[in-house]
């Protein structure tokens, strides 16, 4: 068996033209979603990922700005500023790049941004809509995947889940998602003992633990899903996930490449957020 290499570019055309026509259809009534993008500071791989969100919503037609701060701004300032957004009705959407200075604490940020333009879902509110099944704005990397999974149509329910690694970004929100899927779900992080044993189990493992290439095929099941998370650089430099793509073709059934795939995914969901607000507002900024 050699394992199918994901097409994660095809994926996130195919829903970026969706969210395109959606914005369009929105437009034809004179309304337009828009996001708002905060960078602090200059953290070179911060910038990058802000350039990329902005160029998402200049693709799909969604109203985008971004506001880059010094590094020295205060944290009454960096609230000061959301609270600005949070009134703007031209912003359905704010998105604050993370990670912050230190000065700045990062749960004082998130818990001021209003709960209907959080589209990062890193609001306690929201947080806790997903843990009870509401219906609701979706962490965007762990609502890729779904996508992902969904779009292969890659049977979920009834399967056994393995999410490796714990983190209020991926893993948790991750498994919650699996949960909601109805597939089995168990949760490893850096204390779990027989990792390989447990791994080895899973019809669908996701790695989010930020390890480059540590997972390796004695930790894969024949014919398992394998979905990379992770975003390293190996000992060249080089752009590398959690997982060893080489090392683990020829036992897993699929694989998502790092990097190409959960990434561009996690920005279209971004979008969607972003989509999805707007439409609850029901107040947008003139298209024209």
């Amino acid at each position: 068996m050699t394992a199918q290499i994901i097409n994660g570019k095809e994926l996130v055309q195919s829903i970026r033209e969706e969210i395109k026509q959606d914005v369009q259809s929105m437009a034809n009534q004179g309304k337009q979603p828009g996001l708002a993008v905060v960078l602090v500071g200059d953290d070179p791989a911060s910038a990058v990922y802000v350039r990329n969100k902005a160029k998402a919503c200049e693709e799909v037609g969604i109203y985008s700005e971004v506001h880059k701060l010094p590094a020295e701004t205060s944290e009454s300032e960096l609230l000061t500023m959301i609270g600005q957004l949070n009134k703007d009705d031209r912003i359905h959407g704010i998105l604050v790049q993370l990670p912050l200075p230190k000065h700045i604490h990062e749960e004082t940020v998130i818990d001021s941004i209003s709960v209907h333009k959080d589209v990062d879902c890193f609001h306690p509110v929201n947080v806790g809509n997903l843990m009870v099944g509401k219906d609701g704005l979706l962490p965007c990397t762990p609502s890729g995947v779904i996508q992902i999974l969904k779009r292969l149509e890659i049977p979920v329910a009834g399967k056994h889940a393995v999410v490796i690694g714990r983190s209020n970004i991926v893993g948790k929100p991750m498994a919650m998602l699996l949960l909601r899927e109805n597939a089995t779900v168990t949760v490893c992080h850096s204390r779990t003992k027989d990792l390989t044993e447990i791994t080895k189990q899973a019809d669908i493992l996701v790695a989010a633990i930020g390890r480059a290439k540590m997972i390796k095929k004695e930790h894969v099941k024949d014919g398992a899903v394998v979905i990379d998370v992770g975003m390293n650089r190996d000992e060249a430099g080089k752009l590398c996930g959690d997982v060893d793509l080489e090392d683990v073709r020829d036992t897993a059934s699929y694989v998502t490449p790092v990097p190409g795939c959960v990434g561009p995914m996690t920005i279209t969901m971004l979008l969607q957020n972003t989509l999805q607000a707007a439409r609850q507002t029901g107040s947008y900024v003139s298209a024209e």
